[in-house]
């Protein structure tokens, strides 16, 4: 199966996606996460997001928080695309869907909250990101506080989260929320369907 052929039979709105890159910084996130994977191989998964609505454009559209880099632009902070973005299978080998099959009055919480940060243009914070690498050195409690947290920034992973707090569920109650990362939300005990896209190796 494809990337489109995935996302086209089992993305719904208010579900939780989770991507692995196959680029530097991705490869770089997954390696780092083996701290904290069962087997103390790197992760399968980078990156995390909300899946939101289908539009008049016939697309579905994600709202995360990420490093965006285009010519003569770059957004950096929480925003919003097309699920479409994820489409390219040597770009992002592994994905996954969460479905924690949240009612309707739960998913207009969930992406209210996120929509807002979009509107409050919420940085992605490289900072925070330390913090979780630094607590993992240094085998700190992940229940405290990022030692770098920011006001009015997240990462991708504690962008979900804080949106999530809304309804409110809470995928690892041992992390604090920015120090939370896609490996946590995989991993999560939460009751829910999980649909999977793997490939060996990548």
């Amino acid at each position: 199966m494809d990337n489109v052929t995935f996302f086209e039979q089992h993305a719904r709105c208010g579900m939780v996606g989770l991507v692995g890159g196959s680029a530097w910084i991705d490869r770089s996130i997954r390696k780092a996460q083996k701290a904290i994977t069962p087997d103390g191989q790197k992760s399968l998964f980078s990156h995390a997001f909300i899946v939101g609505e289908r539009r008049a454009d016939d697309h579905i559209w994600v709202i995360e928080s990420d490093l965006e880099f285009h010519r003569k632009q770059i957004k950096l902070g929480v925003q919003e695309n097309r699920l479409s973005k994820y489409f390219n299978a040597q770009e992002y080998p592994n994905i996954a869907l969460l479905d924690f099959q949240l009612n309707p009055d739960q998913i207009k919480r969930v992406l209210s909250s996120a929509l807002q940060l979009v509107a409050d243009r919420a940085q992605y914070s490289l900072r925070e990101i330390m913090g979780v690498l630094l607590a993992f050195v240094s085998q700190q409690e992940r229940h405290s506080k990022n030692t770098l947290a920011q006001d009015r920034s997240f990462f991708c992973s504690a962008m979900v989260q804080h949106c999530f707090q809304s309804i409110p569920l809470v995928f690892e109650e041992t992390v604090a929320t920015k120090l939370l990362t896609p490996e946590d939300i995989y991993r999560t005990t939460l009751p829910h369907r999980k649909f999977e896209l793997i490939r060996s190796g990548a």
